[in-house]
């Protein structure tokens, strides 16, 4: 045993050696000449390990791994001590005596190559123009904890990892059926990242899995590094400033996703999900709604959308109301407006744009510094710098209460992305209601709408099912109805099967 751990100290390539390598080069029968190539394949890589041995048969062995992506432990007991004392002939491990879960047999470069680099050990044997690729993965992992964006409730505290295979493990725990499908890609020509497609093939529409494998595919880049990178190769509108792909780090709320017919694409390093295809409706949705009572749930859902509103008009509709219909306010709120505003030097326009646009660097500040540092700095910095405003003149109380609103109103949209295009729209909104009044803010609204009727997301219609109107999934879109009411899954999702639960209270018909 203390011999085998020497050798998981490696060894070094011969430095007189002559590299030689070509693509999809056959692995050689002679030791040395796989060592070469090895060199040529591998130069300046110090982390790459070799251990030359002799296997218990007295054939000559090279077994080959990138150090800091390997479990030790599994090469030292699984590997190195089986060959030299368990193994009665070389035919025994190409039949899998070696005691790791998962093996291979490979005889291109190629394969070896991207083998490597995925953390897998390789072992040559003299004599053999084939390698056995053997599972021995075991890089540092984050542990599993509780979401940073996606607050949880009342729903499970588990978040998802930067691992691919574990992130599928967590889904596979609330979706233990046989229906469940993973299609797994590799996306970019340098990172070779693996992409893994998860749906119930029984529930989703095939044409989104066939679209989705097809955009997959036409991906040419050098290396995905995270989702965002992925969503903007495959979702249908770049230019558009709303999110046409939903990201989630919670494993709950991507089961609940693919129960409804959808596909969940997971990133390898990326601690978040690609939902696909999603709705405008489905961002003000969260699965904490399902873990509450419904008439509670229901309530916060009319909360989201009236937030919806105010998020992208309220400082608009101010300034409209301050610039052109004042005489629609009662005189004693006008009267506190002009004495509020009589000493703000600029118009209601400036005046907005200064505070929101310090809001926004607020928000970004305490984002960037460390956690307890940046609640302090949001906090107080709006509060200091507030009132300070008011008591220079540079603004006025009212336009620091309706910032304020502004503020907590997109908090309260449960979709970070979709907050972030919501937060940016109050801009031209409020530069519409600055040159036309009321009429601009009407026409703003109608061609944010007029847009999100147009916008189709992998074939579905984005504004489904408002637009087109589909009634019997506005029991899950305004409000949320009782569960044992909902019995078929939304139409919006397109799912080949619409039946999701049968009778569940006595008196009740089977769907």
């Amino acid at each position: 045993m203390g011999t085998i751990r020497r050798w998981l100290k490696g060894t070094k390539l011969a430095p007189n050696m002559k590299p030689s390598f070509q693509p999809n080069q056959q692995i050689s029968g002679v030791l040395e000449d796989n060592q070469l190539t090895l060199q040529a394949l591998f130069t300046h890589a110090p982390d790459l390990v070799t251990h030359q041995f002799q296997l218990r048969t007295g054939d000559k062995a090279l077994l080959v791994y990138m150090d800091g992506l390997i479990d030790k432990t599994a090469i030292n007991d699984n590997i190195l001590d089986p060959l030299m004392n368990e193994v009665e002939t070389v035919n025994d491990i190409w039949n899998s005596s070696i005691t790791v879960a998962k093996t291979k047999v490979v005889s291109l470069w190629s394969d070896i190559e991207s083998s490597i680099f995925q953390g897998e050990s390789i072992l040559f044997i003299d004599g053999q123009t084939r390698a056995l690729v053997l599972d021995t993965q075991g890089w540092p992992q984050r542990a599993i904890k509780e979401p940073q964006i996606e607050s949880t409730l009342k729903g499970a505290h588990q978040g998802f990892v930067e691992t691919a295979g574990q992130n599928i493990a967590l889904i596979r725990r609330y979706l233990p059926n046989h229906e469940l499908k993973i299609k797994e890609y590799s996306v970019g020509s340098r990172g070779n990242t693996k992409v893994s497609v998860m749906y119930l093939e029984d529930v989703v529409q095939p044409d989104f899995v066939k679209e989705m494998e097809d955009r997959l595919l036409q991906i040419h880049v050098d290396a995905i590094l995270n989702t965002g990178e992925l969503a903007e190769f495959i979702e249908d509108h770049p230019i558009s400033l709303f999110p046409q792909l939903m990201m989630t780090e919670r494993p709950d709320s991507a089961a609940a996703h693919i129960l409804q017919g959808r596909i969940a694409i997971v990133v390898d390093h990326s601690p978040s999900v690609i939902i696909a295809p999603v709705t405008f409706s489905a961002f003000f949705q969260s699965v904490d709604d399902y873990s509450s009572r419904w008439i509670i749930a229901s309530f916060l859902r009319l909360l989201r959308y009236t937030a919806l509103i105010t998020t992208m008009s309220l400082s608009a509709f101010y300034i409209a109301i301050v610039s052109f219909h004042y005489e629609v306010l009662p005189l004693d709120l006008l009267v506190s407006i002009g004495e509020s505003r009589a000493r703000v030097p600029f118009p209601p326009i400036i005046e907005a744009f200064l505070m929101e646009i310090s809001l926004e660097m607020l928000r970004e500040a305490g984002l960037r510094l460390p956690g307890p540092i940046g609640q302090t700095i949001g906090v107080v910095g709006g509060i200091v710098i507030g009132q300070a405003a008011v008591q220079a003149g540079i603004v006025s109380n009212i336009m620091v209460i309706i910032v304020a609103i502004t503020a907590i109103s997109s908090f309260i949209i449960p979709d970070f992305d979709m907050s972030s295009s919501l937060r940016l729209l109050r801009f031209p909104m409020m530069l519409m209601a600055a040159l036309f009044g009321m009429v601009g803010i009407v026409i703003g609204l109608m061609i944010i709408g007029a847009h999100l009727i147009s916008m189709e997301s992998f074939g579905l219609s984005y504004g489904s099912p408002i637009a087109p109107i589909r009634l019997s999934d506005w029991k899950d879109v305004w409000i949320r109805i009782p569960m044992w009411k909902m019995k078929k899954r939304p139409l919006s999702a397109d799912p080949t099967q619409l039946v999701r639960q049968g009778a569940n209270r006595e008196g009740e018909d089977q769907p």
